[in-house]
């Protein structure tokens, strides 16, 4: 029965992977902690990012994807919450000043594996594109006769997809030769990524549901 559905599970994750992997929110938080907080916090944020999608499909599986995709209010709502959540991370950023430096390494900010899990997920549940991403994969391209068990399955390999490529980027980017690269330019670098996440923010505030 499970090999009947191998082509839907196919395309379910290769459209969920090229989505994982375009530039957006997700990926410049994941670039902006590893570089200022290192390699662990940005992990822990990874799962945030996983739960987050989480979140996303199960609302998508018992429907509420839909509503929220043709309710303008609630639809606003998320919308203003993401951008506005975005901006302040990048205010934050935009406020960097020059770290120490110890043998060309910079002396990486602090923050807590909780808050670091909790950027993450309100990161990523306040991102009304996800809303609208899942929301077309449930309703364009997974069959609605699928079984839930099987969207189940499909929704816990995306979940795992999603942690996988963020902690392999976040790995990446904490590398000593990556870090040694971008110590002299830590600060500006945080407030380029500052000026990313806002200008993303202002994206996501005029973005409208389709």
């Amino acid at each position: 029965m499970l090999h009947s559905y191998l082509p839907e599970f196919l395309a379910v994750a290769t459209l969920h992977m090229l989505a994982l992997m375009a530039p957006g929110p997700d990926f410049i938080l994941t670039t902006r902690n590893s570089l200022v907080y290192g390699r662990k916090p940005a992990i822990f944020a990874a799962i945030g990012l996983a739960l987050g999608n989480g979140v996303h499909i199960t609302y998508s599986l018992i429907g509420i994807g839909y509503i929220i995709s043709k309710s303008i209010l609630l639809f606003s709502a998320l919308k203003f919450l993401g951008a506005g959540y975005l901006m302040f991370i990048g205010y934050k950023s935009l406020k960097a000043k020059p770290a120490a430096l110890d043998a060309g390494i910079q002396e990486h900010k602090t923050i807590g594996r909780l808050a670091a899990i909790k950027m993450g997920l309100l990161t990523n549940i306040s991102n009304p594109k996800v809303t609208l991403f899942y929301f077309a994969l449930f309703t364009q391209v997974i069959h609605p006769f699928t079984p839930v068990g099987i969207k189940m399955l499909y929704g816990l390999e995306m979940c795992a997809a999603t942690f996988v490529w963020f902690a392999l980027v976040a790995t990446l980017l904490s590398q000593n030769k990556v870090q040694a690269k971008f110590a002299k330019i830590q600060y500006k670098m945080e407030k380029f990524m500052g000026a990313a996440l806002i200008l993303l923010g202002l994206k996501v505030a005029l973005s409208k549901a389709k």
